[in-house]
């Protein structure tokens, strides 16, 4: 049996997948003040009757890292860089106490300035002071050659309870991204680190005999212990599971739109001929620009439960949560009090949620009927401009796909796939306002759950090798090895594929042969005087996420 978990910002959701069926599934309140609670609560529910022991495989979503970014609950890191001569790194520095380096690494790889052991010093005492626990380092070029941070991370390790080092985060340059990549990687670790030790705890108690695996915001997995290295991978794991699980629930091979309205926020996703768009640089976090691979996906703060009010003689929705409906014992009404007061949602009190939308119309002498409808219409009126304009957008520059670059492209959606637990409620209203048919699967209310379950483990490798110096990295997984002055574009190819299997084994990859393709190649000669005298060579291969099979079109037998 597999199971799926996603805990959301209102709801955990999981389910239990037996034989390719969905057998259970539950949705539980999530309490901000303690997230274990509700992952308990939702897997002794799930689990009720069951023999945990059967159970192969657990994967999670949270929101964990990504709440603690938004609250600005993260641990103060130190940051060490090392950016070479020719920048004003001054911009970088975003860490609490940040140092910079004199030594130097140019973009071959080679050592042109020695890491100074008393900067080292000088700076524990300065972390010392400031209470720092974790650090992150990088160098300008450290991914074709990571000696110095390798030396830093020798020198401090002991001292303080994690260190991020960046050519660990990713085989690109991008220097910038990678400092804030790692600097969020190193903030993040200790909520992260206690989130895997309760749900360990958890497992233990329950028999559960297992590795847990997280999603990532690619749609791919990594085990529980896997992640303690780069937690912030699994920020933004929510939308990546619901983009997964609406694929698997309403396959095809054609552009479409995803949405999964929630009750804070709906968060809005596209396909291109069945293949999610994904941030070809990496997403932004607040502020940061960073390395983190992810499908694209643009949030708006309209939902089931976002607060409804009269503004200017016009209804207005949003983008504020106030807290839940009026029928459920909230302060202001929301689309949920409409569908409710309509009699298309019985749950709560029907006559508090007539009342607060008999309030509204009011104002603008409208029936009750026609101001739940008024709502509800306004509500798929705001989620059909936001898909506009951002199909505007994505038309206007290349389209970025998780398996090549489209160009001279446009998407032109045929459907619309509408998971999340307003999605059957709202569906005619969105294709009023879509003008496009929607589909909503009969597991829509757990679409992220079941995209969870059924997730595998990704993961990308960049390789480099140059013959003039004899030497092939891969700075991600720390690998480096000696090379021929005859090896060639095919043999780095046949080595990078090599090596990311075995990567992808190591994060628990385990169904059949994983598809591993190129997505960037480069060789070119290197000159000096009128001869060759080696050749450079850059390769990055990476598996497409993909999804276990689900029978029956995602039916629900329990």
């Amino acid at each position: 049996m597999l199971i799926g978990l996603d805990m959301g910002g209102t709801h955990t959701d999981a389910v239990l997948i037996s034989g390719g069926e969905v057998i259970r599934h539950v949705k539980v309140l999530t309490d901000p003040a303690d997230f274990l609670a509700s992952v308990r609560e939702a897997l002794d529910t799930l689990l009720e009757g069951r023999d945990p022991a059967t159970v192969r495989r657990i994967n999670l979503s949270t929101t964990v890292c990504t709440n603690a970014i938004v609250e600005g609950k993260t641990e103060p890191v130190g940051l060490l860089l090392e950016p070479g001569p020719g920048l004003n790194p001054s911009f970088l520095a975003c860490a609490k106490v940040n140092v910079f380096l004199q030594g130097s690494i140019d973009h071959r790889g080679r050592e042109t300035g020695s890491l100074k052991v008393g900067e080292l010093e000088a700076a524990k005492e300065q972390f010392a002071a400031a209470g720092i626990r974790c650090l992150a380092a990088v160098g300008k070029f450290s991914v074709r050659n990571p000696a110095h941070e390798l030396e830093i991370a020798k020198r401090l390790e002991g001292s303080y309870d994690f260190i991020t080092l960046g050519h660990r985060l990713s085989g690109r340059l991008a220097f910038p991204r990678r400092v804030y990549t790692a600097y969020l990687n190193s903030s993040v670790w200790r909520v992260y680190s206690r989130f895997a030790e309760a749900v360990r705890s958890y497992g233990k108690s329950r028999g559960l005999k297992i590795e847990p695996f997280i999603l990532k915001a690619d749609g791919g997995t990594l085990t529980l212990s896997g992640a303690m290295n780069t937690p912030v991978e699994t920020i933004l794991s929510g939308p990546a599971a619901s983009i997964m699980g609406a694929l698997a629930l309403a396959p095809g091979e054609d552009d479409c739109v995803i949405l999964d309205v929630g009750g804070t926020t709906t968060d809005i996703a596209f396909c291109a001929g069945g293949v999610p768009l994904f941030e070809p640089q990496g997403i932004r976090l607040g502020p940061y620009p960073t390395l983190v691979r992810s499908f694209f996906v643009h949030s708006i703060g309209l939902g089931g439960d976002s607060s409804v009010r009269i503004a200017d003689r016009r209804m207005a929705i949003g983008p504020q949560r106030q807290g839940p409906p009026v029928a459920l014992g909230g302060p202001a009404p929301t689309p949920t009090d409409a569908f409710i007061a309509l009699g298309m949602l019985p749950v709560g009190d029907r006559g508090l949620a007539v009342e607060a939308i008999e309030g509204l119309g009011r104002s603008l002498g409208l029936s009750v009927r026609a101001t739940a409808h008024s709502i509800l219409d306004e509500l798929a009126a705001g989620i059909a401009g936001a898909v506009g304009r951002l199909l505007n957008y994505l038309n206007s520059r290349p389209v970025y796909t998780i398996r090549e670059v489209l160009t001279e492209r446009k998407l032109e959606p045929r459907r619309v796939i509408a998971v999340g637990a307003p999605a059957p409620l709202l569906k005619p209203f969105l294709e009023k306002a879509l003008g496009l048919p929607v589909e909503v699967p009969s597991l829509a209310g757990v679409a992220n759950a079941v995209g969870a379950a059924l997730s595998h483990p990704t993961a990308t490798l960049a390789v480099f090798a140059d013959t003039e110096r004899g030497v092939l990295t891969a700075p991600e997984i720390g690998w480096q090895e000696r090379i021929g002055r005859s090896f060639s574009l095919d043999d780095a190819r046949q080595r990078a594929f090599a090596l990311l299997e075995r990567r992808l084994r190591e994060l628990g990859y385990t169904e059949g042969t994983p598809e591993i393709e190129v997505i960037e190649e480069q060789s070119f000669n290197m000159v000096r005087g009128f001869y060759t005298v080696g050749r450079n060579i850059r390769l990055k291969v990476q598996n497409r996420p993909s999804l276990g099979g689900l029978k029956g079109g995602g039916n629900c037998h329990a």
